[in-house]
């Protein structure tokens, strides 16, 4: 009898000391948000008509090269933009030059995107990884993406794996009405404050008065990538009917966009650009 009662007790505590893991392991992933082990980024942009995207690209990369984010999963998408009228911004020169081999351009040819960013999308939730999206613009990629998965592995739980981050008010307004409402019902869809602005909770990225970048940088390959980033922006601002970005425009910097990165990456502390050129330029 004596033995037995041993028994049980030490396996109510193994028992105990089980969940209690769990719940730690849990808590840790919850509290990181995205598992640099694990997970996958998708940097999604839309490339039009704003040329915002092109500094966004660049600052992207430049986290990317820091030492902090070397293993970080991650592929960039150049061309995800909703109904918006107006001309697309040619980004391809940039995204070479940021991301080597590692995008995939979804301008004129969404669904052919799809099918390329698919497998890897594959790799990373067969392996248990989860799937967060960066939309520096519209949700109608997202939605095609999440689709074709959900059509080829149904026993995916989609409200779990599939992390969308949105900032934009415009950015909802011009996706079609159809996919942002299949997005938002199906995925773990997150709203969060606008990266135009500062003091809001999240880094405020739109900065006219921010002229000087080059004097933060001493690597070659950033400074040719935010040079590129520029030239091509001053070339397509406000270019036949596109929209006119006024903080470019005075030759200050405007990557907004990257707000939802620093946020799925627990970096939402970061204020601005010069504090964000000030941890990523060394």
């Amino acid at each position: 009898m004596k033995q037995t009662t041993i028994c049980i007790l030490v396996l109510a505590v193994l028992v105990s000391a089980c969940k209690f893991k769990s719940a730690e392991s849990s808590k840790a992933k919850d509290d990181s948000r995205f598992n640099m082990a694990e997970d996958l980024l998708l940097a999604q942009f839309d490339c039009k008509t704003d040329v915002d995207d092109l500094h966004t690209v660049a600052a992207f990369a430049m986290m990317m090269q820091d030492d902090g984010f070397k293993n970080l999963n991650y592929h960039a998408i150049a061309g995800t933009y909703g109904i918006q009228e107006g001309l697309y911004v040619p980004p391809n020169e940039l995204f070479e030059l940021a991301f080597g081999n590692n995008w995939t351009d979804a301008h004129l040819n969404i669904m052919g995107a799809v099918e390329k960013v698919k497998p890897r999308v594959m790799a990373t939730l067969d392996k248990g990884g989860d799937i967060w999206i960066a939309e520096a613009g519209q949700s109608d990629f997202s939605a095609e993406l999440i689709k074709a998965v959900q059509n080829s592995s149904p026993a995916i739980k989609v409200s779990e794996r599939f992390h969308v981050v949105q900032h934009s008010d415009w950015n909802e307004d011009v996706t079609d009405p159809s996919k942002l409402q299949f997005v938002q019902q199906t995925a773990d869809y997150h709203k969060i404050p606008d990266g135009n602005a500062t003091g809001n909770g999240t880094p405020g990225f739109r900065t006219p008065e921010f002229t000087a970048w080059k004097s933060h940088l001493t690597n070659v390959e950033l400074i040719q990538i935010w040079q590129l980033a520029i030239d091509l922006g001053n070339k397509y601002n406000g270019a036949e009917g596109r929209y006119m970005n006024e903080a470019i425009l005075a030759g200050g910097l405007d990557f907004s966009d990257l707000s939802e990165v620093c946020w799925i990456l627990g970096l939402e502390d970061i204020k601005d650009t010069e504090q964000f050129f000030s941890k990523y330029s060394k």
